[in-house]
């Protein structure tokens, strides 16, 4: 989005992206009350990208307009950024309990945390399994059960060391907290394990997401080498799928592979690189943003068994600068709802919905690694029209991003000294 020419390309596009044609209504005489004026929708925005680099294959045009570098936004809104506690060690996800508590994971050491919205940590959570902490690997997501308050479960990710390599897997145990001992976890359970098992410390995804109809999506990568990016569209393998289980991990009878001889019945989605961002939106629809190699990180929409190209096609290349792909598109392949090119290191993901930040309303809010940025986009049926770069001034690493249930933004920094930030209204 280079001109002001593609805006209005743009909002063409748009304009015609309802999910469907609505029949022409009968004739009817009968008087009609005068509907109420409508609120105008706001212009969308126009004007050069955020700053950024070149792009890495400039030969790759997009599908479509706005499907990269559309217009740079400014929040209006003056921030304030508070530091709830620090301390830890890469630490890499989220979770709030019902009294805003939170729990922290803490990425090589496989340590989770308990922290008080005053910033009080607890000692470390006794009783979780062993993880493989090295490279990528470790302790990653955290998730509060939907029957919390019933059951005391919560869920989370992990680098699970194997016989012959390791992989993601997915535990779930009873959280004890016992005045004057040190918090634990009781009666852990291994609801899903991703296979093959691969000697790899990259690429394994890890996000978490739960359901209002009690399902649970969980992200998975391809491992990176090569031995596995091969296997991110065989439905045979777990390697670069979304899959959707129940809660005890057990398989929905409505998954869209569990009638394929052969085809892992978890799967939901295949053909993607690295997921580490994953949130549902208002809809109650699974988003997803996906690590590039060099360009080419994605937005997608991951739909029941549909195909989203990876390693076939793709905006990106090596990081030696070989070619990966022979085109951005292919048939029976999903394009991205958007991309970078170069790169923004996607991580924790939220679509805001609170009352504090009204003009960020139904935005989706990316942590950005290698931007040292909160990634802000500004949605319009479904495509992205507006970008911004918030907090850059940090030069931080924003490891994730969640909503509190005050409306604020909780961030979490990736480094060995990592912090816990909250984001309100200055």
């Amino acid at each position: 989005m280079r001109t002001l020419s593609m805006a209005i390309l743009l909002a063409a596009v748009l304009s015609g992206c309802s999910s469907g044609k609505t029949p022409n209504p009968p004739v009817d005489d009968t008087p009609q009350t005068p509907e109420e004026p409508q609120t105008p929708e706001e212009p969308l925005p126009s004007g050069p990208p955020v700053t950024q680099g070149p792009p890495n294959v400039p030969e790759f045009e997009p599908a479509f307009p706005g499907q990269t570098r559309v217009p740079a936004i400014q929040t209006k809104t003056a921030l304030q950024v508070t530091e709830i506690a620090s301390g830890f060690r890469n630490p890499w996800a989220i979770a709030f309990l019902p009294d805003q508590r939170m729990l922290v994971t803490e990425k090589p050491t496989g340590s989770l945390y308990i922290v008080t919205p005053q910033g009080v940590k607890s000692p470390a959570v006794a009783g979780l399994p062993r993880v493989d902490g090295r490279g990528q690997g470790g302790l990653l997501d955290v998730e509060v059960g939907p029957d919390y308050a019933q059951s005391g479960l919560i869920y989370w990710t992990y680098y699970e060391p194997r016989t012959g390599g390791n992989g993601l897997a997915v535990a779930r145990a009873k959280l004890v907290e016992v005045e004057g001992e040190p918090p634990r976890v009781e009666g852990v359970q291994v609801i899903f394990r991703m296979m093959p098992t691969l000697e790899s410390t990259l690429h394994a995804g890890g996000r978490l997401v739960f359901t209002p109809d009690g399902k649970l999506f969980v992200t998975l990568g391809e491992r990176s080498i090569l031995a596995g990016r091969v296997q991110a569209r065989d439905v045979k393998s777990h390697f670069g799928k979304v899959v959707r289980i129940n809660p005890d991990g057990s398989v929905p009878n409505d998954n869209p592979f569990v009638n394929t001889e052969g085809a892992k019945p978890e799967i939901w989605s295949v053909g993607h690189r690295n997921i580490l961002s994953a949130a549902l939106d208002r809809q109650h629809r699974l988003w997803t943003v996906e690590m590039g190699p060099q360009g080419g990180d994605e937005l997608n929409r991951p739909e029941a068994g549909k195909d989203y190209g990876w390693p076939t096609i793709g905006y990106g290349e090596e990081y030696s600068g070989a070619p990966i792909h022979e085109s951005p598109q292919g048939p029976g392949m999903e394009q991205p709802v958007y991309y970078w090119d170069p790169v923004m290191s996607p991580s924790g993901m939220t679509i805001y919905t609170g009352d504090l930040f009204p003009e960020w309303r139904d935005n989706v809010f990316i942590g950005g690694l290698s931007s040292q940025a909160l990634v802000r986009l500004m949605m319009r049926n479904d495509r992205v029209v507006g970008e911004e770069r918030l907090l850059t001034d940090l030069r931080v690493r924003v490891r994730e991003v969640v909503q509190g249930p005050e409306g604020a933004l909780y961030l979490l920094t990736d480094a060995t000294n990592g912090k816990l930030l909250k984001v309100t209204p200055r």
